[in-house]
C-alpha cells in the first residue's frame, strides 16, 4: 500500500472506532451510569476526527486527479 493510500483507511478506521465508543457510551449511559471516565469520552471524539480525515483526504486526492489530468 503506498502512502497515498493509507489515509483512508485510517480515517475509515477511526471513524468506526469513534462509533463503537458511541455506542458504549449509549449503552453505559442507559445502564444507568453517569460519572464515565474521561478516555472513553476523549475516544468519542475519533468519529468526528476521522470523518475530517477522509473528507480531507478525498478533495486533496480529488485536486491532485484533476490536476494531472489537464
Amino acid at each position: 500500500m503506498t502512502a497515498r493510500g493509507v489515509a483512508i483507511p485510517l480515517a475509515v478506521g477511526m471513524f468506526c472506532a469513534g462509533l463503537a465508543v458511541i455506542l458504549v457510551i449509549f449503552g453505559l449511559s442507559a445502564a444507568g451510569y453517569r460519572d464515565l471516565p474521561w478516555w472513553l469520552n476523549a475516544g468519542a471524539m475519533l468519529c468526528p476526527l476521522g470523518l475530517g480525515i477522509a473528507l480531507v483526504s478525498l478533495v486533496v486526492r480529488s485536486a491532485r486527479n484533476t490536476l494531472t489530468r489537464n
